[in-house]
């Protein structure tokens, strides 16, 4: 994709891309922060592969102990 062709929609989204690869322990703080006023995406976007692994890890392990109790 050249860049002189995308959309203002598509910059901001590779700006806010750029800027989790850079910080990624505020990013993980902006996906907790968004979680309050935004939507799913917004929240995996920001926590990165490492914070959704663990989200999904409390969340089964949530679903089991109430399950076997």
């Amino acid at each position: 994709m050249e860049l002189q062709k995308e959309t203002p929609e598509e910059k901001r989204e590779r700006l806010r891309q750029e800027e989790l690869k850079n910080n990624p322990s505020g990013a993980f703080g902006d996906g907790l922060n968004r979680a309050g006023s935004g939507n799913f995406a917004d929240l995996i976007g920001g926590m990165g592969w490492k914070g959704t692994g663990i989200l999904i890890l409390i969340i089964i392990g949530y679903l089991l102990y109430k399950y076997f109790s």
